[in-house]
């Protein structure tokens, strides 16, 4: 391992400007240098600055549509770092120590482009505990009936493990300090819940809620109280 060049990202990283940047694009969105400059309360230029280093160190990717450039993450792998760090920092507090402007977040969001939270994770456990899914290394296959049960949803999981990226691997909750299911099918799953207004995303926030439908769906299917 070149730990030299492990110090370089660690820096890249831990700059408070591009560490808000970093922060601000986990809700999967691609996002204008103006935007991330108020994101990460900076001026446009140096925002500027701090974007073209992150994509030189091939963290960010960045999009040209018409006179617009828009940045976003260059891999999945980037947006799980980011999350997983941020698992470092974050002190355990009680439900009471909670803020109301906190609970939103914390309770259900997504992660990039999947559910995380204290009910990304419950879903997470309960896939396991239904041996719908399994440890394979560091990331998950689907058994047999597994396969079954999503593919009952209308998600094909034989065609998501052909993309290009992860196919389903644990991700490491910042709030719950547990895994919830990132990859193509966390994504596919959020995906299918979104679509059948079980939840509903929140404007200008990671957080998601989880409708009244939702809720009876999510324990008629997996026993999940959410």
């Amino acid at each position: 391992m070149d730990t030299k060049e492990l110090e370089r990202i660690a820096a890249l990283i831990g700059e408070p400007a591009r560490a808000k940047i970093l922060w601000s694009l986990l809700d999967g969105k691609a996002y204008t240098a103006t935007e991330l400059s108020h994101f990460s309360d900076t001026s446009a230029q140096s925002a500027s600055m701090h974007l073209s280093k992150l994509v030189q160190a091939s963290l960010l990717k960045v999009s040209v549509q018409g006179r617009h450039r828009y940045y976003s993450f260059s891999r999945d792998e980037v947006a799980y770092a980011i999350e997983a760090l941020a698992g470092l920092t974050a002190k355990p507090q009680t439900r009471l120590q909670i803020s109301d402007s906190d609970y939103p977040i914390r309770y259900c969001r997504t992660c990039y482009d999947h559910l995380a939270g204290k009910a990304g994770v419950a879903i997470h456990d309960r896939l396991i505990e239904r041996n719908y899914l399994f440890p394979e290394h560091e990331n998950y296959s689907v058994t047999d009936a597994g396969k079954k049960w999503f593919n009952g949803l209308g998600i094909d999981t034989p065609l998501l493990v052909q993309q290009r990226r992860v196919f389903a691997r644990p991700c490491l909750d910042w709030s719950e300090r547990r895994y919830h299911l990132a990859g193509s099918l966390g994504a596919a799953f959020l995906d299918f819940l979104l679509s059948g207004d079980y939840l509903r995303r929140v404007k200008n926030s990671r957080a998601i809620v989880i409708t009244a439908i939702g809720q009876r769906y999510l324990y008629d299917l997996l026993q999940v109280e959410l």
